[in-house]
């Protein structure tokens, strides 16, 4: 019976590595690595620099404790006034710690000396056991997954494609040897950037408001069978961000990601997941949805609780909040074909570059070998001052103090409180955006009609049109709200080119009284196919970076200048919007200082106030970081 229930093993997925890949052999030097760790060694081997020579003789910081923020539904305190004590806690990693165990000892005599490119051992063995035992606690196939540390999830998408991928030049292969890579249709371009100047072909995939299609016309499948040999070879590779889909925010169902693995193991693709807000899913978004709207965005999501591991017939995560949640591709990864790449960049802050990729064993021992010769690993600062808030310290002659108020380390139990706390108040921020966004999206107007002879002399009549200025999904999960601007509903639809409609709108925007920054969706498109198609159509916005009351504010802008910008009905006035090009805004850089002095109420109309280009960008994060 045991036998039976035995998970196979994963795939050999080794003929997907490249040349290079394939060609790399351990670093040699870090074969000695293994051997420091034996008591009293005398290690005249490794060009190590002495440790009490480092100018740091401890790293410490004033952080939060776990339970600093309330989950959903509670009311939310986010973030605690300035006349209110935060609750708060030290953490000190020291200068060395007496523990002998190299897997629970922090310190910077070890943080910050040279290290194996797994990543520090307390952080790697802690993010392996909350991978394997929690995150994703019935991954299917025999062993689990393996992990890595990684400078980000960029740093990490880097690796998987050099490891997984050939670079191809027009002037130098046959077209017959180009590789490809899946995408969605509107993408988190970073990634893309990254694929394409190594020679791959960029293949988009239709979306709903899930994310990526399985069937359908431009899902996976007709992607697949349709493909043109002429393009080159049948993509292998999949990108993808499935749980607050960037730039979309779609969540993509449990029974979504079994379809779309079912087509990857037909066609030997492997997935790249790229999931930095799998914590931030959002059940009230299908409620919003069926309150305001009569429908639920999808019926493959549960309308009340839910436990995805154990009602699937797998193990608990042990944490209900984490059994709620959707679950990875991993979850239904029996091939091995999964690479999962995580990060601390939305759960800690962006500049920690710290982050990890799970997948199975041997692909991880490959993307280790590049590791070696590349970045070898994070930095040790930020790998030690997070471990010591986690993990705190151990009971054996260690003078650090952990992330909890006694002292002692956050635990995985601290660790899962505090991401429950962070979805909390980012949910009400999404409920906050989406409320007042729907709330005006339509344009009424009223004009009274013309004399008409068969109504009484004393009675009066209003015509009211309604315009559907814009429309939007309710954000299942994530940080963004993806904005459909309705230009057909436009005056000026049919007299003006569409994509100058959509700058128009976009710089109105920035003007005042407005002065909000939006991403406009062409930034989104992975080829220029689908910026000319539907990317002018897009904007998006995102409701995590600034306080709840300024988000309100931006939000009644956004409403506002879309009023106003559906009132214009004269092709001259889209024109003022536009005469000044890229580099005319570059050439009045200088006027920035000038026009921050100058208060709206003395501007003689929201567009004689134009900001510039550099304005925009130098502004986009410190003044109205809504573009995050």
């Amino acid at each position: 019976m045991a036998a039976a229930m035995e998970k196979p093993a994963p795939r050999d997925m080794s003929h997907h590595y490249s040349r290079v890949t394939n060609r790399r052999i351990a670093s040699q030097m870090k074969q000695f690595y293994k051997y420091f760790a034996i008591p009293g060694i005398g290690n005249l081997a490794g060009g190590l620099p002495n440790p009490g020579y480092f100018p740091y003789d401890t790293l410490e910081a004033q952080t939060a404790v776990p339970d600093r923020f309330k989950p959903t539904p509670n009311k939310p305190v986010d973030p605690p006034a300035s006349s209110e004590a935060p609750t708060a806690s030290r953490v000190l990693v020291p200068h060395d710690s007496a523990e002998p165990n190299v897997l629970r000892k922090i310190d910077l005599t070890t943080a910050l000396q040279y290290g194996t490119a797994q990543g520090y051992p307390p952080l790697y063995t802690f993010i392996r056991s909350f991978a394997q035992a929690n995150l994703h606690p019935n991954v299917p196939y025999k062993g689990g997954p393996e992990v890595i540390l990684t400078c980000g999830s960029t740093d990490g998408f880097s690796k998987t494609i050099e490891c997984l991928s050939n670079i191809w030049d027009e002037e130098r292969d046959w077209i017959r040897e180009r590789e490809g890579i899946l995408c969605e249709e509107f993408a988190y371009m970073n990634a893309i950037q990254a694929a394409r100047p190594r020679g791959l072909n960029v293949v988009p995939v239709a979306i709903d408001d899930e994310g990526m299609m399985a069937y359908g016309k431009g899902g996976l499948q007709d992607v697949l069978v349709k493909w043109d040999k002429n393009k080159g070879k049948r993509p292998h590779l999949m990108y993808t961000v499935t749980m607050g889909q960037n730039p979309t925010s779609g969540l993509l169902s449990l029974k979504r990601r079994k379809e779309i693995y079912a087509l990857c193991q037909k066609y030997d693709i492997i997935i790249v997941e790229d999931d930095p807000y799998w914590y931030l899913q959002y059940p009230s978004a299908n409620k919003l949805s069926l309150e305001t709207r009569g429908k639920v965005i999808s019926e493959n999501f549960p309308t009340s609780s839910h436990n995805y591991n154990t009602n699937s017939g797998g193990k608990s995560s042990g944490f209900p909040f984490l059994d709620s949640l959707v679950p990875s591709y991993l979850s239904v990864d029996v091939d091995g074909r999964v690479v999962r790449l995580d990060t601390f960049s939305k759960t800690v802050a962006p500049g920690c570059r710290l982050g990890w990729i799970t997948a199975q064993p041997a692909v991880v021992e490959r993307i280790l070998r590049i590791t070696e010769t590349s970045t070898q690993q994070p930095s040790g600062f930020v790998q030690s001052i997070i471990a010591e808030l986690i993990m705190g310290p151990s009971a054996n002659g260690d003078a650090g103090k952990g992330g909890s108020k006694d002292g002692s380390g956050w635990k995985v139990d601290g660790w899962v409180r505090w991401l429950e706390g962070l979805r909390g108040n980012y949910e009400r921020r999404m409920q906050l955006m989406a409320s007042t966004l729907e709330e005006g999206k339509h344009l009424i107007q009223d004009s009274k009609p013309r004399s008409n002879a068969f109504a009484p002399d004393d009675v009066e009549y209003e015509v009211v049109h309604k315009t559907q200025m814009y429309d939007f999904v309710y954000p299942m999960a994530g940080m963004f709200l993806w904005l459909h601007a309705r230009f057909e509903t436009h005056p000026l639809f049919n007299d003006v080119d569409h994509e100058r409609l959509y700058r128009a709108l976009w710089i109105l925007l920035t003007t005042e009284p407005y002065r909000v920054l939006v991403a406009p969706g062409q930034m989104f498109s992975p080829t220029p196919e689908i910026a000319k198609q539907k990317g002018w159509q897009y904007y998006r916005l995102c409701f995590a970076a600034v306080d709840e009351d300024l988000l309100k504010k931006h939000s009644d802008h956004i409403v506002a200048a879309f009023r106003h910008f559906w009132t214009i009905e004269d092709v001259k006035e889209i024109d003022k919007l536009l005469e000044e090009d890229d580099e005319a805004l570059e050439a009045r850089s200088g006027e920035l200082a000038t026009q921050d002095q100058v208060s709206s109420n003395e501007s003689s109309s929201p567009i004689s106030k134009r900001p510039t280009l550099t304005q925009i960008l130098q502004s986009s994060f410190a003044a109205n970081p809504i573009i995050c």
